[in-house]
């Protein structure tokens, strides 16, 4: 079960509990699910009681107590405990980690991909600007993925006008030059500098394209000696998977609210989480590989591939050597 589909039977569980006239509540259109806080316990938690609380005329621990027999009985969920004010922790099936791994693995760059918006035409009405062509054409792929289509003519009133780039991006190169338009949000100013270009942490395109660049060769290292990638449990992972496990959600968002910067804050995010185990990922000296560094790997491979799918949706390139 990926956050996006816990968040749902969360959901479902508030739905049960106010159509059983337990909660006297207007069930919210969506609730959050992230890796469990200082205190915390299980897969994952959320805090849709203390969201509800007020609504409710309820101390949160009691609505975490009317919802936690509805979680507790959804398929996949093996325990549910309250802590502090009341956050509900969530236990899932053992397999829940591996599973994720090989769905990534299994759907390669569309992972992610949805048919969401099928059937839609999506109009994206812009002016005759070098940035709001580049936000409509990473729009166009990102509602693309989503099943929809996305049809940009240039027609007033507009309904997509980000603020315009303060000068030619052209410079940078066509890879920096749309990082540099689509990373802002539309709201902020885009800075058309070099420092698209340099190769060093300071610059979230180089981390986003080197962590790719990285997980390639260690499948390229693994391969050279003797051993492949295996999805398996590892016990210190959890937010990079959280991370992974949120992309279709991200997806979907950048979709719906013509966002693609989303999508690129979201592959810092991943790229930041998943720099620091790929030095774990091989054997060192004698080491023999082990059921850890196959697992590992795959992680790696998983991250990697996310960071593709994305960067190809924003119509930049994830070279492997870099």
């Amino acid at each position: 079960m990926t956050p996006v589909e816990l968040s749902r039977t969360v959901l479902h569980a508030v739905r049960r509990a106010v159509d059983g006239g337990e909660l006297r509540v207007a069930v919210p259109e969506r609730v959050a699910v992230g890796p469990p806080g200082p205190g915390g316990c299980g897969d994952y938690a959320t805090n849709v009681a203390l969201q509800l609380a007020r609504a409710a005329g309820r101390p949160p621990r009691q609505v975490a107590e009317v919802l936690l027999p509805h979680l507790a009985r959804a398929d996949g969920v093996t325990g549910v405990a309250i802590t502090g004010p009341g956050f509900l922790n969530i236990s899932l099936d053992g397999h829940t980690f591996a599973e994720l791994v090989r769905r990534i693995l299994r759907e390669g760059p569309r992972y992610g991909h949805s048919d969401a918006l099928a059937g839609r035409t999506v109009e994206l009405r812009v002016p005759y600007e070098v940035r709001a062509e580049a936000v409509a054409d990473a729009l166009a792929r990102i509602v693309g993925s989503q099943g929809g289509r996305a049809e940009v003519v240039h027609r007033e009133p507009v309904n997509l006008r980000p603020v315009p780039a303060p000068e030619d991006p052209a410079p940078l190169g066509p890879d920096a030059a749309r990082w540099a338009l689509l990373h802002p949000a539309p709201h902020d100013r885009p800075r058309i500098t070099a420092g698209h270009l340099l190769q060093r942490e300071s610059n979230p395109l180089f981390r986003v394209r080197y962590a790719h660049a990285r997980t390639r060769a260690l499948t390229r290292n693994a391969a050279a000696l003797g051993f492949a990638s295996e999805p398996g449990a590892l016990d210190d992972q959890a937010p990079l998977e959280a991370l992974l496990a949120d992309h279709p959600r991200v997806l979907a968002a950048s979709a719906a609210h013509h966002a693609p910067d989303r999508l690129a804050r979201h592959l810092v995010t991943v790229a930041d989480a998943v720099l620091p185990l790929l030095p774990g990922v091989l054997p060192r000296g004698e080491e023999k590989p082990s059921a850890a560094h196959r697992a590992r790997l795959a992680l790696a491979e998983a991250a990697g591939t996310v960071l593709a799918g994305g960067l190809s949706l924003l119509g930049i390139d994830a070279p492997d050597h870099l």
